[in-house]
Formats: C-alpha cells, structure tokens, sequence
C-alpha cells in the first residue's frame, strides 16, 4: 500500500443536493429533527425521557465560576461514584449534580456536528446564534489544562481516565472532535475547535509510549477516527500517532482493562467477567477474524483502522479490515443491512444466528457500518462496500426515524407483534412503535448528523477522477488543473434507476467513475461511444474530454427480486424477502390484517408496482400473490391435534418498504414470509 494515494470524500460546500428523496429528508433534519432534539437536550419534551445534558454543562460551568472566583479557597470536589446512570431523587427539582449516563456529553457534540453541515447547504442566522450560545455554555466548563468531561468535572476530577472501560472519556472527547470539526469548516468559528484541540492535547500528554504515560486505550471507540479528523484538518501529526497509539495497544497481554480493575480495590474473590471480545479488545487487532462484541465500538474501532490504513499504507491494518468485512457481511449482517444479532450485550452473535423478532440491528450500528464502508472505499473503490452502504443506508438507517423526524426506532426488528413486545421480557428492547427520545439517545443525533451529510458519501474523488457511490440529484465541483468542472446528475432514485450524468466542460481528459449496484442483473450506458470505459471492481469508468453538451445515461432496471437466505441462517429457512432497487420490503397489518405469520407468498407470482402515499411520502408498493391459511382452533383442551388438509386461501400480499413501518400507528410487521 502506498500511503495517501486514496480517494478523499467531496467536501460537503462542493456538493449541492438537489434530489426530492434526499432534499427533503435533509430538510426534515434542519426544520424538525435538529430543533427537536435541541429541546430534547434541555430537556423540554413532554412525555420523553430527559436528557440532562445541557444541564450538566451548566453545573460545571458554575463549579469553574467559583474555582476563578475562590482561586486556591476552592475545594475541588473528591470523586463520588453515582453509577453508570445517576438520576435526580426529584425530577422536578434538579440539584447542581451530574444526571444522567457517563456519555451524556457526547449528545450535543453530535447535535452541533448536525448543525454544522446543515449550515453548509443552508445557511440559518438564527440557529447559528443558537449554536453559538450552546458552545460558549459548552466551553466554559472546560477545565484550565484542557480536560472536559462533566461526569469527572462535577464527580471528581481526581479520578479522571481511572476507568477507560466504561466511563466514555475517550468517547465524549471523539465526538467533541467530530462535531467542532463540522461547525468550523461550515462557519470558520473555532472556539469548538480550540477546546477540542487543547483536550486532545491533554489527552495526548496522558497517553503514549512514553516514560510515565498511561497505555490504555478507550472502552469505547471513536477517538481513533476523530484523531484522525483532527489531524487531517490541523496537520497536527501527534493526533494521528495518538491514534495510532490507541489502535496498537488493544488487545496486546498483560491486558490494560485487568490492569485497570485492579487499582478499583476491588473485594479479594470478586470475579468479573472482562468479556474482552465485549471491547474488541481479546486480540491484537491485526490479528482479529471475526466481528465481535458491542457492534457500535467495532464499527467505530474499524473505521479508525481503516484510516491509519489509508495515512500510514499499513498492509497488517487493511487486511484486517478486509477480513472483518467478509466475515460480517458474510455471516452476521441482516438483509436490511443491520449489524447486532442480541440485545446482550448490543453485540454480535455467533455466525448464521439472525432471529427476526429478537434483533437488535441498532440504528448507530448501521450507521457505523456506513462510517466504515466509506473509508473502505477510499482505500479501494469496491462496489461490495458501496452495495451495503446502499443497503444499510435505506433500510435500517432510514427506519431509525419516522417520516415527520419527530420519533426514533432505538432497535431495527425484522418482524414484530406488539403483543409480543409487552409481554415476553426477551423481546422488551424491540419497540411496535418509534419512541419521543431516549436516556441513551445515540441513535437520534446520530442520524441527524448522518442525513444532513449524505453528500460526502455519495461521491469521492482523487486527482483527476470523480466517483460515484450513491446515486443522488446533485450538483458536484470538482477542480481540475485549475478549473472548476461541474458535474451533475439527474435521476428519480431510489424509485428509478435512470441515472443522468452530465460534466459541463473539461479541458483535460476527465473520468467519472459509475457504482453498479449488485442488485442490478443488466444494465444499459448510452452517451459513452466516444470515451474510454473499462469495468474495475463493480464501477464503470468513463473518460474523455467532455463537452459542455455531452452526458452518460445509465439504465439500471430496477426488477422485484425474490430472495432467499443461506441455509445456515435458521431463522429464514423455508421463507422468502422482497427487494427492488436498494429497498427491502416488508408486510404490514395496515395492509394485510393480523396474523401475518398465517401468509406464505407464492414466489412465482407477477409483481405489481403501484404508488402508495404514507405520512405525505409517495412510496412505491409492491402487490404480489400468496395465500392466507385459515385459523385452526382445536375443539378441545389439548393444543394440538392430527395434521389434517391446510385450509387457506388465495390473497393479495401487499408490501411497503421496511424504511416506513411503523408510521401508521402500533401493528405487526414481517420481512420474510413463509414460502
């Protein structure tokens, strides 16, 4: 590998979107979602669950006040532990303590990263003088040396970086990162930026190979990826060897957690299961297979190895994210593009083990499996990471909120009756209905962060190539030995697959490079007689010198496909899913009654397509033949009886993409039906 030879993401100011799926998605996010979750973090949505998280940064705002006030009078707090989640003893009263969850920080700096790119594709005076106002609240709690975490700050600060496996320092500070990084490039304002800066500076102080440095690393990923950020837009190359740092270390014996533990004074006898696969933690990484434990921090940890991959051309990196690819997407990925069998632990289950009513898939986990795809892609333009980027993207991802933007699924099922969800404790994680907010709320903020950045994953460029992942109305410019090249693409996707791509102008040869999606069986280029194509990876490459009229057509078909599961996935044995284009579909009691578990679809049927409105959202339905069996009661007490002739009839199945279940109100839902 030769290192910096990649592709880098089109910065989101080089990228207009223009596209009525996605321009109104993004507009959700910046006239619904982003206001909302303000409220939500000042804890000022009825009927949700609060957050705290504004309220810690003022508690210890205050607690600094008085420290300059006081100057050496001021009595530093001395650590008192108040668990992994501390809530108020009277909610309508809140004392000047830390509430809420160790993470609970880390929910602004993923609304303001929000915020920043919405502010690139549209500039909102109001809500800049909002955020403006939040990050001056957020910085005067910033300790004198650099250290921010409210949790130590109003706890105790004498105990900082003592608990690396669950206390989400590390964690807050990655996301802290991610969101000054976006609000600077998209206002030029770095007061965000200088506090995130002078933190990794402490943090970098703390932690290394040096005499005296402490050689743990975070219990939770992200501060390897968001290292990275930092060191790309300040060319500070500490912050990308402290990543390094980090990465190298996990997983190397005499484990650091065990280290760790012990200097708790934990009781002589107390056995704790460490469960280090848990933290990705039980292997050096170069040596790590198999995708294992909390799905998000693997997700996270794998983007991070992705890049030193990328800056440093380390081969023993890359080969490990090649491995754990195939083996997720392989052995332990939902159809929907979900990631996370069960809900113990949020984890990954064993190989082939993807039960449908008990699925965690969280939304965050898509996400970063998104995260990771892109930063695959740069390193090496695959259509296989562009195909499940696609997939997870439009199914879980777009599932993890409602079509108004005002409730988030926290967990991504592939069949559900809300009975079920209240009555059997097993299946208590996985909610009938989108929730208002969440103590733990991830997931909201994360999207938001997402949607109003699409852009930057549609496309990446290097040198005199631009690549195309995600087809999305856009508008991209891209210089080119001193020109600005206007590239434009024109398409009724995700519905259609008819895809205009016209460049207004080159003076040099220029090449476009084009994804066919895996789901596409053929497909036609019209407009490319003249140029140089040649197929690499599952993209199509056109190069010519383009003229201000000129533009490649492309055709995708978008056919219903029948699909079934490897035989090793039990769970799908004997049943079929429905796709077209990079849609799943699923069943809906709206449309097909209760007792969805009676229907089987004949997969030899003709498919229909028909548009059908949902929550002032067109959608394409799909109508496809199957059978109803009748219900068969036995007359006595006994449960069961002799198998006798299967009454059934013939019906209409009517599927909807997974992406909008739910947005009718409480009913039951199924991906794969019986055959």
């Amino acid at each position: 590998m030769e290192k910096n030879k990649y592709t880098v993401p089109v910065s989101l100011d080089k990228i207009q979107v223009t596209d009525d799926f996605w321009k109104r998605k993004m507009e959700l996010v910046r006239k619904e979602i982003i206001p909302y979750q303000w409220e939500a973090l000042n804890d000022r949505v009825e009927g949700a669950e609060p957050s705290f998280c504004m309220h810690n940064f003022k508690v210890a705002g205050k607690q600094n006040e008085k420290r300059k006030e006081q100057g050496k009078a001021f009595e530093e707090p001395e650590y008192t532990f108040r668990g992994f989640q501390a809530l108020p003893e009277d909610s309508g009263h809140l004392e000047d303590k830390f509430y809420g969850f160790v993470f609970q920080d880390s929910d602004f700096y993923k609304w303001i990263e929000a915020v920043g790119y919405s502010l690139v594709y549209h500039p909102d005076k109001e809500l800049e003088r909002q955020a403006d106002d939040a990050i001056d609240i957020v910085c005067a709690a910033q300790q004198e040396d650099g250290y921010l975490d409210t949790y130590y700050i109003i706890n105790g600060k004498n105990m900082a970086f003592s608990n690396l496996r669950d206390h989400h320092e590390l964690y807050c500070f990655g996301h802290l990162a991610e969101g000054a990084i976006a609000y600077y490039q998209a206002t030029g304002k770095d007061k965000l930026l200088n506090a995130a800066k002078k933190f990794a500076d402490y943090i970098s102080d703390f932690f290394g190979d040096g005499e005296g440095k402490c050689k743990g690393y975070p219990g939770h990923e992200i501060a390897e990826m968001a290292l990275v950020r930092l060191y790309e837009v300040t060319g500070e190359k500490k912050y990308l060897e402290l990543s390094y740092f980090f990465v190298n270390e996990r997983g190397k014996k005499p484990y650091y957690f065990d280290q760790e533990r012990n200097s708790w004074k934990i009781e002589k006898g107390h056995e704790e299961d460490l469960r280090y696969f848990y933290y990705q933690a039980h292997l050096p990484v170069r040596e790590q297979n198999e995708v294992t434990g909390h799905v998000v921090r693997a997700m996270y940890l794998y983007s991070g190895m992705a890049d030193l991959a990328r800056h440093y051309g380390n081969e023993g990196l890359y080969n490990a994210c090649e491995r754990l690819w195939d083996n997720m997407v392989s052995k332990k990925m939902y159809i929907t593009g979900g990631v996370g069998a069960t809900h113990i632990g949020e984890a990954f289950s064993y190989s082939y083990d993807l039960p449908n009513d008990t699925a965690y898939a969280e939304t965050c986990a898509s996400i970063g499996l998104i995260f990771w795809a892109r930063r695959m892609l740069q390193i090496k333009p695959d259509s296989n990471y562009a195909d499940v980027m696609e997939l997870a993207l439009y199914n879980t991802v777009l599932s993890g909120m409602a079509l108004d933007g005002r409730s988030f699924f926290y967990v991504n099922p592939l069949e559900v009756v809300p009975e079920a969800c209240s009555l059997d404790e097993r299946k208590s994680h996985v909610k009938p209905v989108r929730q208002k907010w969440f103590g733990c709320a991830c997931c909201p903020p994360n999207l938001a962060r997402l949607v109003s950045s699409i852009g930057s994953y549609a496309y990446t460029e290097k040198e005199d190539i631009l690549y195309i992942h995600l087809y999305m109305g856009s508008r991209v410019y891209k210089e080119l030995h001193g020109e600005t090249v206007e590239v434009s693409v024109t398409t009724g996707y995700p519905w259609d697959g008819k895809i205009r791509v016209q460049v207004k102008g080159t003076p040099e040869p220029f090449t476009v490079a084009v994804r066919i999606p895996g789901w596409c069986r053929e497909y036609q280029a019209k407009g490319i007689e003249n140029a140089d194509t040649w197929l690499e990876n599952g993209y199509l490459y056109i190069r010519k010198k383009w003229t201000k009229e000129e533009s490649a057509e492309l055709d995708f078909p978008m056919e219903v496909r029948i699909l079934e599961a490897d035989s090793r996935v039990r769970e799908d044995a004997g049943k079929a899913a429905v796709m077209r284009g990079p849609f799943v579909y699923c069943l809906e009691e709206a449309d097909n009654g209760k007792d969805l578990h009676l229907l089987s679809l004949d997969v030899d049927s003709k498919a229909k397509v028909t548009e059908q409105e949902i929550g002032k959202n067109v959608i394409k339905a799909i109508t496809l033949e199957g059978f109803r069996q009748k219900p068969v009661h036995t007359e006595d007490k006994w449960l069961y009886h002799v198998v006798g002739e299967t009454q059934q009839e013939k019906v209409a199945l009517h599927f909807v993409p997974y992406y909008v279940w739910a947005n009718r109100g409480e009913n039951e839902m199924q991906v794969w039906v019986r055959r």
